[in-house]
């Protein structure tokens, strides 16, 4: 699982991102809000951590661009203060969990856990992207017409459709597509991105995958 922690006091910073490497999790961390949205939108990540009160953007700010580009990764918000404006605000902007500061680390581990198993659940519904819908019940693809996905090319559909409209780069694909598997490789992963430029387009799709042989790659709406 591949975190993003966006955090300006640096010993806080240091001691979560250690902490998360303790579990198992893979952290990108950052200290100012400006350096998290790039990230974000940048890379794709299973949840994002984010501080409120940062230079450069807020956690709100940040929080608020990212639901606004339709990335529906889950994000836990920091924060000193502890107002019920404050948390509702997060919330009302897209926030899918709340820890008011100063908090235990073992209550942070938990609520991270509990974020990337909720983002896990919510990959499993259906999706809808633009005019595709991707259900998981049938592994069919769905627009002007339908097609039936095998299981890596719906999992490979699935990744890109929970990152849209930013890329992800073939490191994470391997990771989440493909867990790793020693066989597979830029090759593979290359030739399932043909396979579903294939289907979107027999399927009469305005949405498109943008991206060259070792990626990034990118869903996109071809108005």
């Amino acid at each position: 699982m591949k975190i993003l922690l966006a955090e300006d006091t640096v010993d806080l910073n240091k001691v979560v991102t250690q902490m998360l490497e303790m579990q198992g999790f893979d952290v990108d961390s950052t200290y100012d809000g400006k350096e998290a949205l790039d990230m974000a939108l940048s890379n794709g990540y299973d949840g994002i951590v984010l501080d409120i009160m940062m230079p450069k953007m807020t956690g709100l700010e940040v929080l608020k661009e990212i639901r606004g580009r339709n990335i529906l990764t889950p994000v836990l918000m920091l924060t000193a203060k502890a107002e019920v404006d404050d948390r509702v605000e997060g919330l009302d902007a897209g926030a899918d969990d709340y820890l008011t500061k100063p908090f235990a680390m073992k209550e942070l581990m938990a609520r991270v856990k509990a974020l990337t198993r909720r983002g896990s659940q919510y990959a499993a519904k259906e999706l809808s992207y633009g005019d595709v819908t991707l259900k998981s019940d049938s592994l069919e693809m769905i627009s002007s017409n339908t097609v039936r996905l095998s299981i890596k090319e719906f999992s490979l559909m699935q990744s890109l459709l929970l990152n849209q409209e930013h890329s992800v780069d073939n490191n994470y694909l391997l990771e989440h597509v493909w867990n790793d598997e020693a066989e597979a490789s830029e090759e593979t992963v290359w030739l399932y991105v043909n396979f579903l430029q294939g289907k979107l387009s027999y399927i009469d799709s305005k949405v498109e995958i943008k991206g060259e042989k070792g990626g990034p790659f990118q869903v996109i709406i071809n108005e």
